[in-house]
């Protein structure tokens, strides 16, 4: 057990599975979890990142129960040793898209479960862990956060205020853990063809056609997975709170 071991959340599918393959090529373990574990998708996941030469294991959580996350860091520490790096992806998208004067309760609920308050406390539970293991391989804290961070989607603004809320305990954390050498990092992904994408595909076809995107082109899972590897290896320590945009420029304010 040489390797250092990364644990990726909503790693089955789309950016999750993406950055798991890209970690795994880079010389990580990967400690996967999504809300499925035995479906196609779930196989070629798991066929995808051991081809990479690392061990792979997909546990079926949901990070919005709070209460499970003690008991996760216990299955990856029984299985793998420990975790070097957290990268926190799982996510899911407004319950309803439409007008935000109409946001439900439950909905807006639903959507912070996950994207803010489930991933809070889970960093929180590993982070603990990581100030306690002293294990040899550089730690660090990569979440994936959204363009919709900083850029308003009205019709959507329970899953925007979620990002914006997770980029201030990316902040929080950086400056937490800064003298512990755990280095804390944020990446915005902008348009990416991904499942969560996929209803609007055509709609953000035309707009990237028409200069949205100034690269003139989709992201693709591949291009997140890249910059993770990157802030995952230990040589960015020193540029603990960082925010990639990874968007082909579509976050610059322009005239």
């Amino acid at each position: 057990m040489t390797r250092p071991v990364a644990l990726v959340t909503g790693a089955r599918q789309g950016i999750g599975r993406g950055i798991a393959e890209a970690l795994g090529a880079a010389g990580f373990d990967i400690a996967a979890t999504d809300l499925v574990d035995d479906d196609e998708a779930a196989a070629a996941a798991r066929e995808a990142v051991t081809a990479t030469g690392a061990r792979f294991h997909l546990w079926r959580h949901d990070v919005a129960h709070v209460e499970s996350h003690p008991a996760l860091l216990d299955h990856v520490i029984d299985r793998f040793g420990g975790v070097d790096v957290l990268v926190n992806n799982a996510g899911r998208g407004a319950a309803v898209r439409g007008d935000c004067l109409e946001i439900t309760p439950e909905n807006f609920d639903a959507v912070m479960d996950v994207n803010l308050r489930g991933t809070v406390f889970l960093t929180q539970v590993v982070a603990r862990h990581m100030l306690a293991a002293g294990r040899p391989h550089p730690a660090a804290i990569v979440t994936v956060t959204s363009v919709s961070a900083e850029l308003v989607s009205h019709e959507r603004a329970d899953y925007c205020i979620s990002k914006a809320g997770l980029s201030m305990w990316v902040k929080a954390l950086a400056v937490r853990l800064a003298d512990h050498g755990i280095a804390v990092f944020e990446v915005r992904p902008g348009i990416i063809r991904t499942g969560m994408t996929a209803p609007v595909a055509d709609r953000y076809d035309a707009r990237i056609a028409d200069g949205l995107v100034p690269a003139r082109r989709w992201g693709q899972p591949a291009d997140v997975a890249a910059v993770v590897a990157a802030l995952a290896g230990g040589r960015l320590g020193f540029a603990t709170g960082s925010v990639v945009a990874v968007d082909g420029a579509l976050s610059i304010p322009r005239l």
